[in-house]
């Protein structure tokens, strides 16, 4: 059983953003830059299947810039066999990204793709979803377990009710929340081994793929800052100051 396995090169999670001086978007100049905390998740699941002995061979994908290869680099030291680097100097939206995964299926023939529900500089969660629709498979989002038996995935997915179980009929897509697992630290002799394993360069062209950008961003501000709260003696004062706020 092979498992594709996308990962996307983000502002690493314990970097506060900062937003560039014109308002174009966030300031990623001499910052530090990681894997997608839910792909990593998603990666740590398909080695746990290969060590379960469910799944056989382990292919990580990334589009974007050429430095997203740092990246496909950390999956196949956490245990990835090899990578697909597509490269995209320009931003390519989640639907461009499906596109290209969708053409990568055709040729790999994978039985699952397990993915991050989202990716945390966007926040779009809609890649997974995407490419359910355009290779017509099914579908378990936000997954906090994954069992894999008699050709089908059952998946427990987060709902707002609670947890929802789903049967998928093999091939499907799987997108992973963040009680699904822990992902691993690669080990140093992993990480020297990462370096000999196979990666190839693509390009958008080569999928028949135009990832031209259907949406325009006008302005990207901070939040407010929140102004500093007050204390009050007792219930009666913070019910008229709830009342002075039009709150109550």
């Amino acid at each position: 059983m092979k498992v594709i396995v996308p990962v996307k090169r983000v502002l690493d999670y314990n970097v506060k953003p900062r937003v560039k001086a014109d308002g174009s978007g966030v300031d990623l100049a001499n910052v530090k830059m990681s894997m997608n905390p839910f792909d990593e998740i998603a990666v740590e699941e398909a080695i746990r299947l290969k060590e379960a002995g469910t799944v056989t061979e382990i292919v990580a994908v990334s589009i974007g810039e050429a430095k997203a290869q740092e990246t496909l680099r950390t999956a196949l030291a956490m245990g990835a066999d090899r990578a697909i680097l597509v490269t995209a100097e320009d931003k390519v939206e989640p639907l461009g990204v499906a596109k290209i995964l969708a053409k990568i299926v055709e040729e790999e023939s994978p039985e699952m793709v397990i993915l991050g529900k989202q990716a945390i500089d966007d926040d779009n969660n809609q890649t997974g979803q995407m490419l359910a629709a355009l290779l017509g498979w099914g579908q378990g989002t936000f997954a906090s377990k994954v069992e894999i038996a008699d050709g089908a995935a059952k998946v427990t997915r987060e709902v707002d009710g609670g947890l929802e179980t789903v049967s998928l009929k093999l091939p499907a897509i799987v997108t992973t929340d963040l009680r699904l697992n822990e992902p691993r630290y690669a080990s140093l002799p992993n990480i020297m081994k990462a370096k000999s394993k196979p990666l190839a360069n693509k390009t958008p062209a080569d999928y028949g793929v135009d990832t031209a950008p259907r949406l325009t961003t006008l302005k990207v501000t901070e939040p407010p800052k929140r102004e500093a709260g007050i204390k009050v003696p007792d219930v009666d004062t913070l019910v008229a100051k709830l009342k002075e706020m039009g709150v109550a």
